[in-house]
């Protein structure tokens, strides 16, 4: 029973960071009805460029400074060279858009930086915290602790942020319609530019926590893919969707690989997430805090 709360509670740490990237992709949404295929991407040039600094001898700070400029310009750029040109278009256009915008970040932070792989050290040790060994007999990491507690101040930060005053308004009028939010004087530019900002930022926390975990390379793009799982089950347009999703898809595959792996076979923390997705999508396509789109033609 120890050892499954063991497993459990490690799942569910893992869950929030897989939640961190999430939450970039649901603000995108929000504020714009499109899927950011580029999130991945935004999360290895954030992550590339910090370590990097780091290796040049700029200290941990200053260098966590300049990468989150770095990430809140890019976003500015993005919005204005590719995304305010599409405003009104159809949404697929916009997609599109961000699928090109994935491949031009990844070669673009290689060819800036290199394509080597980086060991990422952020001063937090990934080792069993022992006061809770000690008492408990439960082995969970330092890092996972630490990790679980940025993401959940940040994920709920941005949660009151863009849920409470003029710019939760704004953004949640943006994403319903973009040509009445204009039409009655909400600055569509201006939103998307704060939102990519804050995908920025939420990218570089999520590159450096992943960084350490698994090494600075290209591969860390990829991470974005497990976001996927946890947007069908939260909803790709709730910010409290993506913790819940998240919290079940990391619990869910740590105990699956841990009870059923013996049973079928190892590798299912690789796919069981997918797997309970398409679960999802069978009796809550919106998923559990999703908003229902009805069209009426």
């Amino acid at each position: 029973m120890l050892f499954a709360l063991e497993v459990a509670i490690s799942g569910l740490l893992s869950g929030i960071m897989y939640s961190l990237v999430a939450l970039g992709f649901v603000l995108i949404f929000k504020a714009s009805g499109v899927f950011n295929f580029a999130q991945g991407a935004m999360v290895l040039c954030a992550a590339l460029t910090f370590v990097r600094l780091l290796e040049l001898g700029v200290p941990f700070w200053i260098a966590a400074g300049i990468t989150l400029i770095v990430m809140m310009v890019l976003a500015v750029v993005i919005e204005r060279i590719v995304l305010r040109p599409l405003v009104n278009q159809p949404l697929i256009i916009l997609f599109m858009a961000t699928i090109g915008l994935n491949f031009f970040l990844e070669g673009l932070a290689q060819g800036v930086w290199d394509a080597q792989v980086h060991g990422l050290q952020l001063g937090i040790d990934d080792l069993p915290w022992e006061p809770l060994a000690n008492s408990t007999g439960m082995l969970i990491s330092i890092f996972d602790l630490s990790a679980a507690l940025i993401c959940g101040v940040l994920v709920a930060s941005l949660g009151v942020f863009f849920h409470k005053g003029r710019i939760g308004r704004a953004l949640r009028a943006v994403a319903d319609d973009h040509q009445a939010a204009m039409a009655v004087g909400i600055p569509l530019q201006h939103i998307w530019a704060i939102v990519w900002a804050a995908a920025g930022i939420v990218a570089l926390v999520a590159g450096a926590l992943w960084g350490q975990r698994l090494g600075v390379q290209f591969s860390i793009s990829l991470v974005a893919l497990k976001a996927l799982p946890v947007l069908i089950l939260g909803g790709l347009n709730s910010i409290s969707g993506v913790i819940v999703g998240g919290l079940l898809i990391g619990a869910g595959e740590k105990l699956a690989e841990v009870y059923l792996g013996p049973i079928i076979g190892g590798g299912i923390e690789n796919w069981f997430a997918y797997l309970l997705a398409m679960v999802f999508l069978l009796f809550k396509p919106y998923g559990l805090f999703g908003e229902e789109i009805i069209e009426r033609v």
